[in-house]
């Protein structure tokens, strides 16, 4: 249904969570964002006087902006709308002076309008805006048809005021989550700095009490820490070795970590007639072609295509101490790779490289403290994913659907 059908036929609602002090007050009516905001397009600048830093964002037709500039059009706590480009329709708050270029609306509330609402009912609105756009190569929104846009909006303030504290409310705490595990990251890399010995060194900068003053690290060749398996790719053709049960990895997939399941699988047939190998539970997956030096833990046993070099540790090592190693160490992987289409480093030259090894128990006490701060890291993210969907659950509720 047009929104102008909805208009004429259409006179107020109530949204499903309301406030109790306004509940059995007036509805909500159905306007256009015209009567609500005024909108205005902002100017365009030069992408070659705009610098990596500076006084002023330059905020355009993207997420992030532009550039930086020296000067701004835009007082600061303004809405805007980015206007073309494939983020058109993005809406959002800037808190600080900006430029606003030639690819955004700049959306200026009513003062008798609460302007955190405001953003708040247009984020709500956010995917619906987004299909306005026009156009196939670089899509925009016509104002004409985004001033047209019709919403449910309250013309209570203090209603206004009550949505916009709640909302930002929980995005205040998403950020600051956020932030927490951004100093979480900052902290485990400074330890792990300080944790492996500096090039030129034998013995870390930082160590336990129970390790200080006890031997230095023993210098060795990677090959000597374990076995390094390579992989291989079934016949893509051939239907009897895919779609299995055994799990068969790509470099994409790699994001440091573990790894519990795979885009796809092989079958016994697919790991029989392949040079893939079956790699045990605990096997450390190393990316050696194209993006080289990216690692995980496979928590089930596993298969990988030609683009690996898996480490499965001797007894005498801890596997998650030599996973971190290689994530601190992913550089002189890098350096070691050769080719001119794309970078690899093989098997001949990763088993040469020189490492510094602790003892086993040393290894084990580095590999829990690092591991914890990983899973608080994970469980950090995870509440910052609970909190989105509340938020997104709650803005459903507290505002009318069309």
């Amino acid at each position: 249904m047009k929104n102008k059908d909805m208009e004429n036929k259409i006179k107020t609602v109530v949204p499903t969570l309301r406030f109790p002090e306004f509940r059995g007050t007036e509805g909500w009516i159905f306007k256009s964002l015209d009567s609500l905001v005024k909108m205005r397009k902002g100017e365009q600048v030069n992408k070659s006087i705009l610098r990596d830093q500076g006084l002023y964002p330059v905020i355009n037709g993207g997420i992030a902006p532009s550039g930086y500039y020296d000067y701004y059009n835009t007082d600061a706590n303004t809405i805007t709308i980015s206007e073309g480009g494939n983020s058109c329709g993005y809406v959002s708050y800037i808190t600080s002076r900006f430029w606003c270029g030639g690819h955004c609306f700049a959306v200026i509330v009513q003062k008798e309008i609460n302007a955190k609402y405001i953003y708040h009912l247009l984020k709500r609105h956010e995917y619906n805006i987004m299909q306005l756009r026009v156009g196939s190569g670089l899509p925009n929104i016509q104002y004409s048809d985004l001033r047209k846009y019709s919403v449910f909006s309250t013309s209570i303030y203090k209603e206004q005021q009550k949505i916009a504290d709640c909302l930002s409310s929980l995005d205040d705490l998403i950020e600051a989550t956020t932030k927490k595990v951004e100093a979480l990251k900052e902290h485990k890399k400074g330890l792990m700095q300080r944790l492996f010995p500096a090039k030129g060194k034998n013995v870390p900068d930082l160590r336990f009490p129970e390790f200080q003053g006890t031997s230095v690290w023993e210098e060795k060749k990677l090959g000597k820490i374990g076995n390094f398996i390579g992989g291989g790719t079934p016949n893509t053709t051939n239907p009897e070795y895919w779609d299995g049960e055994i799990l068969w990895y790509t470099p994409t997939e790699i994001k440091n970590g573990y790894l519990k399941s795979s885009n796809r699988k092989i079958t016994k047939q697919g790991l029989k007639n392949s040079s893939a190998k079956l790699l045990p539970k605990g096997a450390i997956l190393i990316t050696t072609r194209a993006t080289i030096g990216d690692v995980a833990i496979s928590k089930k046993e596993c298969t990988t295509n030609q683009g690996f070099q898996s480490l499965v540790v001797n007894d005498s090592e801890i596997n998650l101490f030599w996973f971190y190693w290689i994530i601190q160490h992913k550089e002189e992987l890098i350096k070691k790779a050769s080719g001119s289409t794309f970078k690899e480093i093989g098997k001949n030259e990763i088993i040469n490289i020189i490492a510094y090894s602790a003892k086993k128990q040393e290894q084990q006490k580095i590999a829990d403290c690092l591991s914890s701060i990983d899973e608080l890291i994970e469980a950090t993210t995870r509440k910052i994913e609970v909190l989105k969907e509340h938020k997104k659950g709650l803005m459903q509720q507290l505002f009318p659907k069309i």
